[in-house]
């Protein structure tokens, strides 16, 4: 049987190591044989299961092997952690990555998967492979999972904040557009991590439409376990929540979540009244110096470039291109000044219609200004 694979996502530094190490620890004392696959160019996934021990990463390896013309062993790149008192051993690997400004990550993680899979990665004698994704990059090579189904579930992690909870929304909306094109991996949830009790995360997984699947409270202790290498599902009050979550998840009671995601304006609003209006653009004349002469020169020299026309005109020209109801809205309220509910009325429709047609013909319009 293939081992149940899955990826979990979230931003950097809200805990994504420390979800799936103990996770995975927690799948092992249920006896399940267990891999935590580090794919972060820090790799330092795996740190915390090996007691603080850093694992030699693919990339590395794969670097040595090379220069001396020899193949990568599964002893090379996977190790192994035994336990007292847990069932099973639990295996690491690292993908690792290029050091700062040396090379491409989401590269160094197909490079990687590539090694994995010819080593037979997916045929291996395990239950579990828990994937820890960096979610803040969005390149191909972090969307790898999601792209070639390469993960059977995927969970997301995040905090309380705005930009936890958007990195979210981009990987559930990533995974969306990998189903239109064959993709099959399922979204199983979110987990609110250091929750608070703001209730901002579950008020996104609402309106997204995604599952919640655990909340953690900070927890000193399991932070004081965690900095020290250790697992913080000795302490009960943290085994209990991922005891729960791995049951469920073993026995397949999460059905998984069917959500889009959320377009930008519509996550903004989430989190209070958002700004509508058109930025004003920048011109050529307040950006570009101009030279009135040339020295040596009698004659004006004129740097601008005539065959662009003003900001203005184009603006003008791009909203000509708008759908004929968004035209005539638009124009109302940002041409002739007039307010939502004064267009709503000499319109006959509603205020909050007025709102939606001009919301949408200034994300038109965005798009057309710049694509001139």
């Amino acid at each position: 049987m293939k081992p149940r694979t899955i990826a979990i996502y979230g931003k950097g530094g809200i805990g994504k190591s420390f979800t799936t190490t103990n996770l995975g620890a927690t799948f092992a004392l249920m006896g399940k044989r267990v891999l935590q696959l580090g794919c972060d160019p820090k790799h330092d996934s795996t740190t915390s299961l090996f007691g603080g021990v850093s694992l030699p990463t693919v990339t590395e390896v794969f670097a040595e092997k090379n220069d001396r013309n020899e193949q990568v062993q599964i002893r090379d790149i996977v190790f192994r952690r035994d336990l007292p008192g847990f069932p099973q051993p639990i295996y690491g690997v690292e993908l690792g990555g290029p050091q700062v400004g040396r090379g491409c990550g989401g590269r160094g993680i197909i490079s990687g998967f590539d090694v994995l899979e010819k080593l037979g990665l997916f045929s291996w004698d395990l239950d579990i492979i828990l994937m820890d994704f960096l979610g803040d990059v969005v390149c191909g090579g972090f969307a790898t999972p999601l792209a070639r189904s390469l993960s059977e579930e995927v969970i997301l992690l995040t905090t309380n904040d705005r930009q936890s909870i958007f990195t979210a929304n981009n990987i559930c909306q990533a995974n969306n557009y990998f189903k239109t094109v064959g993709g099959q991996s399922k979204l199983l949830g979110l987990i609110i991590n250091r929750d608070d009790g703001s209730g901002i995360a579950e008020k996104y997984a609402t309106a997204a439409g995604i599952n919640i699947l655990m909340r953690l409270p900070y927890n000193p202790a399991a932070r004081d376990k965690d900095d020290s290498f250790d697992f913080a599902v000795a302490l009960p009050e943290i085994g209990e929540k991922f005891r729960h979550l791995a049951a469920d998840i073993l026995e397949r009671k999460i059905s998984p979540s069917e959500a889009a995601g959320l377009d930008f304006h519509t996550f903004v609003r989430l989190f209070g009244a958002v700004n509508e209006a058109y930025p004003t653009p920048a011109t050529d004349t307040e950006l570009i110096k101009h030279t009135t002469q040339k020295p040596g020169n009698s004659g004006p020299v004129n740097t601008t470039n005539g065959s662009l026309s003003s900001d203005n005109a184009r603006l003008l020209a791009c909203i000509d291109k708008l759908p004929a109801s968004e035209q005539e809205i638009y124009r109302m309220v940002e041409v002739d000044k007039k307010s939502p509910a004064e267009t709503a009325a000499i319109k006959g429709v509603s205020e909050t219609e007025v709102r939606e047609i001009l919301s949408s013909a200034r994300t038109h319009l965005r798009k057309l200004f710049f694509s001139l």
